[in-house]
């Protein structure tokens, strides 16, 4: 999944726009961007989406952010919106691998209750938007089947330590942050599952965007949350490897494919090792090559 759009559960109309987006995938949030009031008919409306979607052949993968363990709306959330049968729930504030198992054993009562087959949900753990969740974000490792990648989240995160802002005046991270993010990167490979960046809030800026998601891929995340229709196709053109990198990509694949056992070859004057093979190699299978 290159872009994740989040739209309100409640947001009517925009549910729509989100669908139209060209997001790979659509987050219906139950969770920060629904007031508690608000709770119990978002829950509705996210079901009554999820069913009138669920069976299109053709539409991005549709995910809930629910609300967290810490919350006590879990439970509710998780009843309303399984036997509408999402791709994926988003797991804000995940503290490590067993919070994850907590999540998985809620999944698999709620599908049973639902008549649905056990581990058709997966899981996006949001891990790293807190202390606690930082310094468990290692834990992830073979937890749950259901587990399909991790992301980070640096507003919650700020709130936490009582920071004034974590960005500094130019709109880069400040270093908790860069801590963080980087904590996730690192969890994610250590898990091997992919690394979702997280959202870049200032929505009007497509060239912050596009940097920013350019230094992101450059570090190893493979897609990213947004929080506007705008953003995806920046994030969306980022994302997808161009014709010259595929075409690298082949030559370095079909390079070692002749010399089997090389531990480098060389190609147009420069020694290329395993490396760079495992990094040609993730980069096709992302479009589906070799």
């Amino acid at each position: 999944m290159r872009s994740l759009l989040f739209v309100p559960a409640d947001g009517g109309a925009k549910l729509d726009k989100a669908m139209a987006s060209g997001a790979d995938a659509v987050i219906i949030d139950l969770e920060d961007s629904i007031t508690p009031e608000r709770k119990q008919n978002a829950r509705a409306a996210a079901l009554e989406f999820l069913k009138a979607q669920h069976a299109a052949k053709q539409r991005p993968r549709l995910l809930v952010r629910i609300n967290g363990l810490d919350t006590g709306m879990t439970d509710a959330d998780l009843a309303a919106i399984v036997p509408g049968r999402p791709d994926a729930i988003v797991f804000p504030k995940a503290e490590g691998g067993s919070s994850v198992v907590h999540l998985d054993a809620k999944l698999t009562a709620q599908e049973a209750i639902a008549g649905l087959p056990e581990g058709g949900i997966k899981i996006l753990a949001q891990a790293v938007e807190s202390a606690a969740g930082l310094f468990a974000a290692g834990t992830l490792r073979d937890v749950s089947r259901r587990l399909i990648g991790m992301t980070w989240g640096p507003e919650d995160l700020s709130a936490e330590l009582g920071a004034e802002t974590n960005r500094d005046e130019h709109g880069m991270l400040t270093e908790p942050y860069r801590l963080a993010r980087s904590m996730c990167l690192y969890a994610a490979a250590a898990a091997k599952l992919p690394a979702i960046e997280t959202v870049y809030v200032d929505f009007r800026n497509s060239d912050g965007l596009r940097r920013d998601t350019q230094d992101a891929r450059r570090d190893g995340f493979s897609g990213r949350l947004a929080i506007h229709p705008a953003q995806v196709p920046v994030i969306n053109e980022v994302f997808t490897p161009s014709p010259e990198q595929i075409a690298k990509a082949k030559v370095v694949v079909a390079a070692f494919a002749a010399q089997p056992g090389a531990g480098a070859v060389g190609i147009d004057g420069k020694m290329f090792d395993r490396p760079h093979l495992v990094r040609a190699q993730r980069l096709l299978a992302s479009i589906g090559g070799e």
